[in-house]
């Protein structure tokens, strides 16, 4: 469907999508494309197609190449059509494979075609055909050259490029070809760029790039040099865009007003006299950076980042009593009531004097309506809770910090619901192990970082070693020798019981298996699907030293802290990522003794896999995991709710890979900052209406 010049002459870039058509008949075909997202035609644009290739001439069989595209063109030598069986169509219509051989019109050799899944109406014309003019990628079958699922060319002329566009969001490549062959030549020459002043602009402008990318330049120009740099000036568009929205946000933020705690030398000396240890070094100078942001008028957004033990909780502690001594209240969000209820136990015994209360999702009603009501009137200095305290029944006096531990375990929207239950809140984030999605935006320089890597003195460290079947044996005999030196462990597996479809060891098969192996040692489980008391009961058993060995899933991964425990046993640790796996290990070599940490494998691992683990066992750093876990992760949305890092909003730029290009695009916007301010002001005021890029902290 072409667009005609009466109905294009008014369209630009950024009208609706339905603007394509030339007819007053709606498109199915815009408004599949609007049902999926895509609102305005310059929304084509960065469809970008999977493959592009010249369109070859037609040559003689013996000229095709393996997996190149082949032109071609025979006589109708053999037919041979099938049903599929097993296979139907749309409407349950039956489907075909065909089988073709042609004899060339340009030599005396022969060439095989074949068609997978044909309808009926396919089917009637390959029947129909004496000669056939085709064009496919050539492959290999029994040594013979042939030609899977062809291209029927019904004219000579074809189209200069052979163009495959991705399926995205349920829509087929088809379409969005079919969609951007719509866009007027006309518009093709006036694609819209952020900013005209860009280095790369002297290499090829935005809209050469994406004329070379889709095909709309003569073949004869086209070579993969140009292509490649079409690419790269699209990676640096991208980057470009994430960092203006970046400068957008930090913009943003810095307009909000925010409490100001100004502390002094005093109250600071008072606070860290009462600890039972002095700070370290690390730790001195993030609350130095902590106080610091305070005193700026507008919200802090600082991430800590420490391996598990190093004190990242104590920091913490130290900045909420400055916000309580100064009349306002804070909230410590943590992953788990076990998590919770550690430091809520900490905080109680470094400062009993002021008011710090526990909320659980567990916290009968009655005990949870006075809290909330003493919360209210602003009776509590810390609330220290889990999920439980974004709820819309938890309503503050005057919220000056909220604290998220182990960020990674919430999601976005649960953050920001949190803070947002005061003024200008203030943010402090704390992780062992930053997750892809927050690496990213520390590497972008849109959190304030602060690391804590000296540990307090006194810790052994950990040693951690990939345990195969060939040295099992020495590891059950090396655990006993332990045990017998009266030290605990932790046995940890990915599943609570047997599985049907995946091949797992378990909780409940694993308890009994090595209740037989350690039969000189007491050897009990914890698990999810076990009650509150019960959970809290094997818990303290074990802290007691009741306990041996504890046979558990990953619901230990946080908030136990036993410093008699020094063994990590992971078992199927290639089912577990290597955030949890940094983590579940941090729960060894917590005191005076070293830790161990068994990463224990059953079976061969595909070499992909047992590198991540390889990882593990060659890092302690937890930002170096970090990254490793980006490499085989992805990023994630930096602008939207996804953390996972399986999606990126990206389609051509990685970090990892582009950092040369991201450094430029760095350097090219804090140039424009300082010599043309005015040519951003525009854009950053732009960007702001766009709520998904203020709120996504």
């Amino acid at each position: 469907m072409k667009s005609s010049l009466s109905n294009t002459t008014e369209i630009n870039w950024d009208s609706p999508i339905e603007s394509l058509s030339s007819s007053k008949k709606p498109s199915p075909t815009l408004e599949k494309l609007s049902e999926a997202g895509v609102k305005i035609i310059s929304d084509l644009l960065w469809i970008l197609p999977l493959r592009i290739h010249k369109s070859p001439p037609q040559s003689p069989f013996r000229e095709a190449q393996l997996d190149e595209f082949f032109r071609g063109s025979g006589k109708v030598i053999h037919v041979e059509i099938r049903p599929a069986f097993g296979r139907r169509g749309k409407g349950n219509i039956l489907l075909y494979n065909g089988f073709v051989v042609l004899k060339d019109n340009l030599s005396s050799e022969s060439m095989s075609l074949r068609w997978f899944n044909l309808y009926p109406n396919q089917k009637k014309q390959i029947e129909s055909l004496e000669q056939i003019n085709f064009l496919g990628q050539v492959q290999e079958f029994k040594a013979q050259k042939q030609v899977i699922n062809p291209q029927i060319l019904t004219t000579e002329e074809i189209a200069p490029y052979i163009i495959e566009y991705p399926t995205v969001n349920k829509l087929p490549g088809s379409t969005f070809k079919k969609a951007i062959e719509m866009i007027p030549p006309a518009l093709w020459g006036r694609v819209p760029q952020l900013l005209p002043k860009l280095g790369y602009d002297k290499k090829l402008t935005l809209g050469e790039a994406f004329r070379i990318i889709h095909g709309r330049i003569a073949p004869e120009e086209f070579t993969p040099k140009l292509k490649d740099q079409a690419e790269e000036r699209l990676i640096y568009e991208e980057f470009l865009i994430d960092q203006l929205r970046i400068q957008t946000r930090r913009k943003y933020i810095k307009k909000k007003l925010a409490p100001i705690f100004k502390s002094n030398d005093l109250l600071i000396k008072n606070l860290t006299s009462t600890l039972p240890f002095i700070l370290t070094d690390d730790q001195e100078k993030v609350l130095q950076e902590i106080l610091k942001d305070f005193t700026l008028g507008h919200p802090m957004m600082r991430m800590v980042q420490g391996d598990v033990g190093c004190g990242k909780t104590v920091v913490a502690y130290l900045a909420s009593r400055v916000v309580t001594q100064l009349g306002h209240q804070v909230a410590l969000m943590c992953p788990t009531e076990a998590l919770a209820q550690q430091h809520f136990e900490s905080f109680k015994e470094m400062a009993p004097e002021i008011s710090i209360e526990l909320l659980l999702g567990s916290t009968k009603a009655k005990e949870k309506k006075a809290l909330l009501s003493k919360l209210k009137n602003g009776d509590i200095n810390i609330v220290i809770g889990t999920h439980a305290l974004f709820q819309d029944s938890v309503v503050f006096k005057n919220l000056g910090l909220a604290i998220i531990d182990e960020q990674h375990k919430f999601g976005v929207e649960q953050r920001l619901k949190l803070v947002a239950k005061g003024e200008g809140t203030h943010s402090l984030i704390m992780t062992a192990t930053p997750i892809p999605r927050t690496l990213s935006l520390a590497q972008y320089g849109d959190l304030d970082i602060s690391s804590i890597k000296t540990m307090p003195s006194g810790r052994k460290g950990i040693k951690t070693r990939i345990t195969e079947k060939q040295n099992y044996d020495k590891y059950v005999e090396f655990v006993k020798s332990r045990l017998m030196q009266k030290e605990q462990a932790y046995f940890v597996f990915p599943a609570i019981d047997e599985s049907e479809t995946m091949d797992l060891q378990n909780v409940k098969e694993s308890l009994k298996k090595y209740q037989a192996t350690f039969r000189a040692f007491k050897v009990e489980m914890l698990h999810g699907q076990m009650k509150p008391e019960e959970k809290a009961q094997v818990v303290q058993d074990f802290r007691d030293q009741k306990i041996h060995i504890l046979v558990s899933t990953s619901v230990i991964e946080v908030g136990i802290n036993i410093p008699n425990a020094t063994i990590m046993s992971i078992y199927n640790p290639e089912r577990f990522g290597l955030s949890s796996l940094h983590q579940l290990r941090g729960r060894v070599g917590r005191g005076s003794k070293a830790g161990f940490c068994f990463l224990v494998l059953d079976k061969d691992l595909p070499p992909a896999s047992y590198q991540r683990l390889e990882v593990i066992e060659k890092n302690l750093d937890g930002f170096v995991i970090a990254e490793e876990d980006l490499k085989f992760r992805g990023e994630g949305d930096l602008f939207g709710v996804d953390q996972s890092g399986s999606l990126t909003t990206k389609k051509l730029a990685n970090f990892l890979t582009h950092t040369a290009i991201l450094e430029q695009v760095v350097s090219d916007v804090e140039k424009l900052k300082e010599t043309e301010p005015d040519l951003l002001s525009p854009i950053f005021e732009k960007l702001a209406k766009d709520q998904k890029i203020l709120d996504t902290i």
